[in-house]
């Protein structure tokens, strides 16, 4: 192909890109906070985020959301936040936890400022990718959108090895909150 209708190709596909993108309603985070809690039988464990970040596309319902784990504060002792970052999540290795996908149910905020969605995608931490169905409450006023949702977090499905010597202070399976303000671009 000659170079002059090579760039005529590529300008017309870059034009085209750009015109779709201009056409989408994007919200991004403007506040957005991840919590989790380990509760065993012999202790409970704390600790949150407030660096997630994410993107919402409501023409195409994609999203995609993350969190560095070593942002993660609040531990019971400094040894637990240690731990968690060099032991378990390896954060130097493994240093996002991610959620990308699409909501799966319609939603209107033409006809209600609040409902509740299903949002599917792969759900990355330590490595490891599974695909999570995770419900999502959605709300809308004026142009910004905030969401919380709850779920729970296997650490088998994310080969998070604990230490038998600590195995009964850490829940197999940690409760994780997230809550966040989207503000449209």
């Amino acid at each position: 192909m000659p170079i002059r209708l090579s760039i005529v190709v590529v300008s017309f596909i870059l034009s085209q890109v750009a015109f779709v993108f201009a056409q989408a309603e994007v919200y991004t985070t403007a506040i957005g906070k991840v919590r989790f809690l380990s509760q065993s039988a012999l202790e409970e464990i704390h600790a949150e985020s407030k660096q997630l970040s994410g993107l919402l596309n409501v023409t195409n319902n994609n999203f995609v959301f993350a969190v560095r784990i070593a942002s993660f504060e609040g531990f019971n002792l400094s040894l637990q936040r240690e731990h968690f970052n060099e032991n378990y999540l390896e954060s130097e290795k493994y240093p996002l936890a991610t959620f990308q996908g699409r909501v799966i149910d319609s939603y209107d905020f033409d006809n209600t400022a609040s409902c509740v969605v299903r949002a599917k995608g792969l759900l990355k931490i330590h490595g490891q990718e599974q695909e999570k169905i995770i419900k999502v409450q959605l709300t809308k006023k004026g142009n910004t959108i905030f969401i919380t949702s709850n779920f729970s977090v296997l650490l088998e499905d994310y080969e998070i090895k604990i230490p038998r010597i600590v195995h009964g202070k850490i829940a197999q399976s940690v409760a994780v909150e997230v809550k966040a303000d989207l503000v449209r671009k």
